[in-house]
């Protein structure tokens, strides 16, 4: 899927609209992956929680054809909902697409670099647009709304 599926995908969400699992709201949702885009361009840095022995086997299997798993817990939030930070689920999603436009130009600056993942370590580009599409289709399944 091509980022503007993406965002057509996010736009049939509803501010009120409840997940089939886990507790985020749209809202916490769209911010969640906003946070992990900042993420992947070093615009917020994460620590690496994953003992350096166990990073290849599960980069392994993130990197193939296995979903994202649900009611996992990622190291950096926490169980607690994050605080929003965007006025509401559209402002939100601007500020995805925004995020998004400055992935697409970090990348095309630094096309070698690699950044922090807090469970899969260091990831290059390619590794990213792989868990960027992995992760948005699996919260964006959590809605309901088919890849």
């Amino acid at each position: 899927m091509t980022p503007e599926v993406y965002f057509e995908k996010l736009n049939q969400l509803k501010a009120d609209q409840k997940p089939l699992w886990g507790k985020m709201t749209p809202q916490h949702m769209v911010e969640h992956l906003y946070k992990a885009v900042q993420s992947s361009i070093n615009e917020i840095s994460l620590d690496v929680y994953t003992e350096e022995r166990k990073i290849p086997v599960l980069k392994k299997l993130f990197l193939g054809d296995r979903a994202l798993p649900k009611e996992f817990m990622n190291p950096a939030i926490g169980p607690e909902l994050m605080h929003l930070e965007f006025e509401d689920l559209n402002n939100a999603i601007t500020e995805l697409k925004n995020v998004m436009q400055r992935y697409k130009q970090f990348f095309m600056d630094n096309p070698s670099v690699k950044t922090a993942h807090p469970v899969f370590g260091y990831l290059n580009k390619e590794e990213w647009d792989i868990f960027h599409k992995k992760h948005f289709t699996h919260h964006l399944s959590q809605f309901g709304i088919p890849d």
